[in-house]
């Protein structure tokens, strides 16, 4: 799946013409019936095809084929009835402007988007332009799902369990192609696999929604009952309204069905809120109406499927961090220090969190704990990464297993890194603070605007920890989202100084709104007496430490080295051989003469 830039002209939904609607338009030309050996004859493929194809299309009503008693005589087929052209509803608004237009692809299935500054429009037009099927190809793949869905047998593990899925969706991809082959003479292969890869969107995936979530630059799709259109939340261009519109309150609870069986989650009158992932990882949140009186509804949050590194939030275009910080966040998660993200919703605390236990050396044992799946790690790590997510009890109010069963169980598994996707309640809590005055390096998330905020939630009902119990954390890190720009900074980092029964904060960095940039506060205290203390360097140790990493993080920044994998390896790279990176970092050679595979 991707998005690129386009430079394509302005268009209306593209019609697909496929063999099949050729049969159907040869066989409409005759006003009285075609025999199969005509039609034969007049495509160069076997009659048994033929016959094959309209019998095919005869099951959905398209077609009706003649068997006469006298054997002399030939099979006939003839259409039905008049048919009815491919619907679609053009975006034709008088005065509109085109701001953007990009192309996606998913599962081989191509598609446009155009986005629009329409005038008596509060928000720009989200338009997505999707290849059309004429009524018999439509009728024909119908059929082959059928096929498929009889011959296949699928157990709710194999929905349910992630390390199926992609399979499953692999299988069932290849099967919609053999039987498309199998079934179309004189088709091209690019269309075939564009025609499987809509029978997989049918079978397996979320309709036209798949074409939608493909889409790199949105983060939230939101559908808010039938009556109103789907929304989405584009990185560039914030809330916009789409074209796409559902077609009923019962598809959207299809929809919502098919979501919450695929994740073990279920949604009902009595159970009207889920939250539940796809398998892509996407977060989904569902709700029935009465409880939303405007009718059901569901909000996708989307998540980037290259996730972002700490290259990607120090780069001058992001400028979500700075290289000094990012330095001091690699500094403190090398040496084992508690590291809390703090923000607000859609703030960036997952994709920061991310970043920073991607540099987690891969010698060590991860567990990580979450209520959805959301931390992706590089794959120099997942040799040892164990990650646990939580389950919903089931509607007879058994089976659950909360983050806090999940939290104990980790303690027993003998982690040498805890990472707790998000701390929403007071044993959450005290499990997580007890993990870390028993020795075990902790990375958390944590919803708070400020440091100020931070403290407060953590010392205050409903939370209420002990303030001697808040010096275990090292570092605390807020991001901040401005909703106005759509730009994602890092608001303050700070440091937890020891001080009994009173929490001490030293603001390190703050990030200035009115120059965009990041400015150093204070020196550090507790950090440098903490890695003095545990690991012998003196201050100037520290600080050449934190410059030669400022120096790999600019050298991987000059040579774009940003996906996770690539800098899972630098960092591999960099634990077992340190010497080799920052040699490398300063001759600015090429990663790829030291990236251990």
């Amino acid at each position: 799946m991707y998005a690129r830039n386009s430079s394509m002209p302005e268009k209306e939904n593209s019609l697909v013409k496929t063999f099949i609607d050729k049969l159907v338009d040869k066989i409409r030309q005759n006003d009285d019936n075609t025999a199969l050996s005509e039609l034969s004859k007049e495509f160069g493929v076997s009659e048994d095809i033929i016959e094959r194809l309209t019998n095919l299309l005869a099951q959905k009503g398209i077609l009706k084929v003649s068997y006469p008693v006298n054997i002399i005589k030939k099979p006939t087929v003839k259409v039905s009835e008049p048919l009815t052209p491919p619907s679609s509803t053009p975006f034709s608004v008088k005065d509109k402007k085109l701001i953007e237009s990009y192309t996606l692809q998913s599962d081989f299935v191509d598609a446009k988007v155009n986005i629009w500054d329409v005038p008596d429009k509060d928000v720009l037009v989200y338009e997505l332009i999707k290849p059309l099927l004429e009524l018999p190809t439509n009728a024909f793949l119908d059929c082959l799902i059928d096929e498929l869905a009889k011959n296949t047998s699928i157990s709710f593990e194999d929905i349910t369990d992630p390390r199926k899925i992609a399979k499953l969706k692999d299988s069932f991809f290849k099967s919609s192609y053999s039987l498309i082959k199998n079934e179309l003479p004189q088709t091209y292969d690019s269309q075939i696999k564009m025609l499987a890869g809509m029978m997989l969107h049918k079978i397996y995936g979320l309709g036209d929604i798949e074409l939608i979530l493909s889409d790199e630059f949105l983060e939230e799709i939101t559908i808010n009952g039938a009556n109103n259109p789907l929304s989405v939340f584009h990185k560039k261009h914030g809330w916009l309204e789409s074209t796409h519109k559902t077609k009923d309150e019962e598809e959207i609870y299809n929809f919502i069905s098919q979501i919450g069986r695929k994740s073990g989650r279920d949604i009902s009158s009595l159970n009207p809120l889920m939250d539940a992932h796809l398998s892509t990882g996407d977060r989904v949140a569902a709700t029935l109406f009465p409880i939303s009186t405007a009718g059901n509804t569901v909000t996708i949050r989307r998540f980037s499927r290259n996730p972002w590194t700490i290259i990607n939030f120090i780069d001058p275009k992001v400028n979500c961090i700075s290289v000094e910080v990012a330095a001091l966040l690699w500094l403190a998660v090398q040496y084992e220090l508690n590291v809390m993200v703090a923000g607000g919703t859609a703030s960036g605390k997952t994709s920061i969190l991310n970043a920073v236990t991607s540099l987690i050396p891969a010698t060590q044992r991860i567990i990580s704990i979450e209520d959805t799946r959301e931390i992706s790690l590089p794959l120099s790590l997942t040799r040892n990464w164990v990650p646990l997510t939580s389950r919903n009890p089931n509607p007879e109010g058994k089976g659950e297993v909360s983050m806090l069963d999940l939290m104990v169980a980790s303690l027993r598994m003998r982690p040498d890194r805890i990472v707790v996707g998000e701390v929403r309640r007071k044993r959450q809590a005290e499990a997580m603070f007890e993990a870390m005055h028993t020795g075990h390096s902790v990375c958390c998330t944590l919803h708070a605007d400020t440091i100020s905020q931070v403290l407060r939630r953590l010392v205050e009902p409903p939370i209420q920890i002990p303030k001697s119990e808040i010096e275990a954390l090292h570092l605390i890190l807020v991001q901040y989202r401005d909703r106005k720009k759509g730009a994602r900074r890092m608001l303050e980092l700070a440091e937890v100084l020891s001080g009994g029964e009173k929490v001490d904060i030293n603001y390190l960095y703050r990030w200035r709104p009115s120059s965009d940039k990041f400015e150093k506060t204070n020196e550090s205290i507790r950090i440098i007496e903490e890695l003095n203390l545990h690991t012998g360097m003196t201050p100037d140790e520290i600080k050449k430490d934190l410059e030669e990493k400022e120096a790999i993080l600019d050298w991987m920044l000059k040579h774009e080295l940003k996906d996770m994998d690539s800098v899972g390896q630098i960092m591999r790279t960099y634990y077992k051989t340190p010497d080799k990176v920052i040699d490398a970092a300063k001759k600015n050679e090429s990663p790829k003469k030291i990236m251990q595979k």
